[in-house]
Parts: structure tokens; C-alpha cells; sequence
């Protein structure tokens, strides 16, 4: 049976006015799959995300899923269609509470009537966030900001979730913890897009991996058969990757 992708990426190019910031990117996300998109600051992987989400509109190429060209949509109608995204910095409304945040994730028609139903999910998923729930988010940890962050992109009912530098700024015990709850998310049956700088933690962590150096993939394959010094020479740039 050939192998289902929920996400396509074909060919794309984005640019910054005159800079060519990501160019020739060819992805495909394996649904039901974990995907790592791997590289250093400046990689490219943010600027791609946000094009696969709309804010970036690609000067060349196109994206689909579940092979709708989505290419260029406003992300609030793409979040619609079932993808949704956890950004880097664990960013939440701080000045409003936990549960309030999480009713801004079910904001679109179909989660809005299901939202009791997706509360229940995430509260089972992060107890910390419904032992919270009335406290404003402006008093969280880092990590349970993050866990706040995913929980609310949970909350749009999606079957993609993109998951921007989670671990970004967090002790290992917490980052472990995160890493533990994406791994019952795709269990249950969501395709997950993990973007970390952290390639050990990536290969790890993954079914499938892209490394991106200078706006390009420079090398993908099954995370289990990457060497790891080889990915390691391409983010930082070593020899053939420089």
C-alpha cells in the first residue's frame, strides 16, 4: 500500500523582498507520522512553516494537504482544513486564564461546538493546566507555557499539528515530559511536524527527518538510519554542506 501524505510541500520558494530565504523545498509529512524538520538559526524552517501556514505566501511552488493546494490561503482558513501550530516562545495570552486561552484554540465553527469535548482531552493530556485553569497564564512556568501553548493549538481539532522549537529555553526534565505528551498526541492518531535545533533529541524523536542548512534540504531519510554526525556536519555546515 503506498504511503499516505498528509502534507506536501513541492518546490517552494520564499522570499523576503530580493532574498531568496528557503528555495527548492520538496517535503512530504507521512500522516500518522512524527516528521522532524532539523537545522540551526537561519536554517529556514520558521520561514517555511509560516508559508505552509499562510503568513508567508511562496514566491514559487506550492503546498497541499490532503491534496487541496492550500497554497497562499488565510491561515485562519487553513486552521479550518486541520492544521494547526504550536509557535516558538511558548506564546500565550498572559493576561488571560488558562482556560480562557484554550477557548481561543476552538475559536472556528466545528471545534466551537465540540470544545467541552477537546477541554476534556487536553485537561487529560496536561492535569497541571485543569489543576490552573482559573489562574491567569502570566504565572505559568516556561514548560507549562508550552504545555498551554500546545494544548490550545489541540484545541482547533486538527489532524496536523506544526510544533515550532518547543523545547526552546527549557530544563531537560520538562523538555522530556513535552516530548513524552507528543508522543501520546501521535499515538492517538495526530500527525505531528517537530522543528527543533536539537538534532540528537530530533533523530530521537522522530519517524522521518529533513535538515535544512541555508534555506535548503540538504539531506532526509528515516530518522532510525541518519547517521547522526553526518546530520550533525550538514547543520553545522561542515565540508560538502558549507
Amino acid at each position: 500500500m503506498a504511503e499516505e501524505y498528509l502534507l506536501r510541500v513541492e518546490d517552494v520558494d520564499v522570499r523576503y523582498g530580493d532574498f531568496l530565504a528557503v528555495h527548492d523545498i520538496n517535503m512530504k509529512f507521512q500522516k500518522g507520522a512524527i516528521t522532524a524538520v532539523i537545522g540551526a538559526n537561519g536554517a529556514g524552517k520558521s520561514t517555511l512553516l509560516n508559508a505552509v501556514m499562510g503568513t508567508n505566501r511562496p514566491s514559487k511552488g506550492k503546498v497541499f494537504f490532503k491534496d487541496e493546494d492550500i497554497t497562499g490561503l488565510r491561515t485562519s482558513l487553513i486552521v479550518r482544513r486541520g492544521i494547526t501550530m504550536s509557535p516558538e516562545g511558548s506564546e500565550v495570552f498572559e493576561g488571560m486564564s488558562i482556560r480562557e486561552n484554550l477557548l481561543m484554540g476552538a475559536y472556528t465553527p466545528g471545534p466551537r461546538k465540540k470544545r467541552a469535548e477537546l477541554m476534556d482531552k487536553v485537561y487529560q493530556l496536561f492535569p497541571v493546566l485543569k489543576e490552573k485553569e482559573k489562574q491567569l497564564a502570566s504565572f505559568l512556568s516556561g514548560g507549562q507555557r508550552q504545555m498551554l501553548a500546545i494544548a490550545r493549538a489541540i484545541m482547533s481539532d486538527p489532524d496536523l499539528i506544526i510544533c515550532d522549537e518547543i523545547s526552546l529555553g527549557l530544563a531537560p526534565v520538562v523538555i522530556g515530559d513535552i516530548y513524552e505528551k507528543l508522543h501520546e498526541i501521535n499515538e492517538a492518531g495526530m500527525t505531528v511536524v517537530l522543528v527543533d535545533q536539537e538534532v540528537h533529541r530530533s533523530l530521537e524523536n522522530s519517524h522521518y527527518s529533513y535538515v535544512m542548512v541555508k534555506g535548503g534540504v540538504v539531506m532526509e531519510g528515516p530518522s532510525g538510519e541518519l547517521p547522526e554526525d553526518e546530520v550533525k556536519d550538514a547543520y553545522f555546515g561542515i565540508n560538502k554542506y558549507a
